[in-house]
């Protein structure tokens, strides 16, 4: 199994960071099967925080699972070991759409925006997308009190 990595906002990616409103607008980063070469894959690691001027604000976080990914700036995802090939799946940074959601808030967290969050499954409880074309998940944000930009990473098996 290869495992990759991808984030919005550095230069390497898509060079700019996800700016956020009070609903949801679009995905920070998303990843999902190619329309040719279909692969499962499982979300198993997320890092997300802000970069903002910092004050005492919550953001609400959200992966939600998608059967059409969203229209965005496609980016290479980083093998973790260098050995492997190149990702197969598609992904994207900085979506100002969001794709055809199929399950909405399959993983969710608030955090006060003067925090960073990280979180890794438990073995067996990744966040699973199937290998069927345009299928894939998307990393939201969104903040009743916070509008400036915010940053994601993730980590992924494709198999």
């Amino acid at each position: 199994m290869a495992e990759f990595a991808a984030t919005n906002g550095s230069s390497a990616s898509a060079g700019t960071q996800f700016s956020i409103t009070t609903t949801y607008v679009g995905s920070i980063l998303g990843v999902g099967s190619s329309t040719t070469i279909l692969k499962r894959g499982k979300v198993y690691d997320v890092l997300i925080g802000t970069n903002g001027t910092p004050a005492d604000n919550a953001v609400e976080w959200d992966i939600s699972r998608v059967t059409t990914m969203s229209t965005a700036t496609v980016i290479t995802p980083q093998p973790l070991d260098t050995a492997n090939s190149a990702a197969v799946s598609v992904c994207t940074a900085n979506s100002t759409t969001m794709g055809t959601i199929a399950i909405q808030n399959l993983w969710y967290v608030g955090v006060n925006q003067r925090a960073s969050y990280r979180w890794v499954a438990a073995p067996g409880s990744e966040l699973v997308w199937p290998a069927t074309s345009s299928n894939g998940v998307q990393l939201r944000a969104r903040s009743p009190g916070y509008t400036s930009t915010v940053t994601g990473s993730w980590m992924w098996q494709e198999q």
